[in-house]
């Protein structure tokens, strides 16, 4: 009888605790099912707020778009962005921030901010804008942003349009928006109006053809005579790409080159500009014209995950020329971007023998801080600069202390985009003996740079500047 009993016992216990577990599992069930829909309901949350600026993401600019139907959609790109990022991500990062903020503290209220893409933000204007409220609104993202001992004036692009939902959605007004920055004059309707579908199609064409351009030998080089009027002589020339395309013709640097950085190709066409540089140069000295250097430029897009100095020091080798045929031109907005690692960079090919060019000096966001920490051999003053600097005593003075400076630094100084005899005879009077420009001569195919450069009486001429030397120099240069 005690047998059973406690048998009876256990069995009631057992199916207590039976009972007590599928209740502790169906609670266990319930929380899990909570947290996953709290989950699923937070997620979307996360990926509609960017990371960096904290603004909302394409989809709530969507939704937005689709509740007001019509309006104006305008798109702001940071053009400097993703060349800040290749050297300091964090720095670009600081960038888009104080943009942000920038933006807000401009637009009123009722106008949708979207960050959409990396450098580009999104602005929503449900109806029209106000007048000049888009304009004052670049002026004011262009306004120096300071960050520590660094001084960044940022470029800013705007594209906007018109927008109504019930013929174009959403997402395909955004890409309209973004084909836009690279829209090409062919794209223009009869009106004079930007057709969005024919800019995505042509700029995609495009990018298929550039593509191919190295294989199918479209790619030739241009050379620039750079000037020393101290010898009275060329001391060497600057390569510029040009692309000859079967049927496009000529198609202009500021057309491609953006295209290239943005698919990817710097680097192929990059070390194809090294190579073909270095044989013409080879070429040069086999001729008998003398040490000539060659300046080929490089890209920050072609300094990130790349051994510069291996690939210099294997193309020269592979040409059988020496270090002293080649400089290295760099923005100074890439060359200052990050200046550990381009004073690592620069000392890595000044060591090989291969000279350092800072180009467009004074546009970029250097500091002194930064630059006297950097090795270089020249600083080249920006056209904008040199343009009527006999006329404008602004240009003058900056000139003067760029020309200062690179004494007081032992560096050259160029100056590049002259054209007019006078603007040559102002720079060379305040010290400047390096020039590049038109009024000496525009880009020229291989033949006829060696051409120049054996013409030493024609450069006489034009170096020998006074009334009546200018007066003859214009007068060959329009008859030539």
């Amino acid at each position: 009888m005690t047998i059973v009993i406690v048998l009876a016992g256990v069995c009631a216990m057992a199916s207590i605790a039976v009972v007590v577990m599928r209740r502790r599992i169906a609670a266990l069930s319930a929380s899990l099912a909570t947290l996953r829909i709290q989950a699923e309901d937070y997620a979307p949350r996360l990926a509609q707020s960017h990371a960096v600026t904290g603004l909302p993401t394409r989809e709530p600019l969507f939704v937005r778009m689709d509740e007001d139907g019509v309006g104006t959609l305008a798109v702001l790109a940071f053009r400097d962005y993703d060349r800040l990022c290749a050297f300091d991500p964090l720095l670009g990062d600081r960038v888009l921030i104080e943009m942000a903020a920038r933006i807000g503290a401009m637009l009123p209220a009722t106008r949708f901010v979207a960050h959409v893409d990396r450098g580009h933000v999104a602005i929503w204007i449900g109806g029209e804008p106000g007048a000049n409220e888009l304009d004052a609104l670049v002026y004011a993202l262009g306004e120096r942003i300071v960050d520590g001992a660094r001084e960044i004036l940022p470029e800013i692009a705007l594209r906007q349009l018109p927008v109504d939902i019930t013929r174009t959605r959403p997402p395909a007004a955004l890409a309209r928006a973004f084909a836009a920055f690279s829209a090409p004059a062919a794209a223009a309707t009869p009106d004079g109006a930007i057709d969005p579908d024919e800019v995505a199609r042509d700029r995609f064409q495009l990018e298929q053809d550039l593509r191919q351009a190295v294989a199918r030998g479209e790619l030739l080089l241009h050379f620039q005579p750079l000037i020393d009027a101290a010898d009275a002589r060329v001391c060497g020339a600057e390569a510029l790409i040009r692309w000859r395309h079967p049927t496009r013709g000529l198609v202009p640097p500021s057309r491609f080159v953006p295209v290239m950085e943005a698919a990817g190709l710097s680097h192929e066409i990059g070390l194809w500009a090294l190579n073909t540089a270095l044989r013409e140069a080879r070429g040069w000295r086999l001729a008998g014209l003398g040490n000539l250097r060659v300046a080929v430029n490089i890209s920050g897009h072609q300094l990130v995950g790349a051994d510069l100095r291996t690939m210099v020091e294997r193309t020269l080798a592979r040409h059988s020329v020496g270090p002293d045929a080649l400089e290295i031109e760099l923005t100074e907005s890439v060359a200052m971007g990050d200046g550990d690692s381009a004073a690592r960079l620069f000392e890595s090919l000044r060591a090989l023998g291969v000279r350092i060019a800072i180009d467009d000096f004074g546009t970029g966001f250097s500091s002194f801080s930064t630059l006297r920490t950097l090795s270089f051999d020249k600083i080249k003053i920006d056209r904008e600069f040199v343009t009527a600097v006999h006329e404008r005593r602004d240009s003058q003075a900056i000139c003067q202390s760029i020309i200062a400076l690179g004494r007081g630094l032992g560096a050259c100084v160029l100056a590049e985009g002259v054209e007019q005899p006078a603007e040559y005879e102002w720079l060379r009077q305040h010290g400047c003996q390096h020039f590049q420009g038109y009024y000496f001569s525009p880009p020229l195919p291989g033949e006829d740079f060696v051409a120049f450069v054996r013409d030493a009486a024609r450069l006489k001429r034009l170096l020998a500047v006074g009334p009546g030397a200018l007066r003859a120099s214009i007068s060959e240069r329009l008859s030539a």
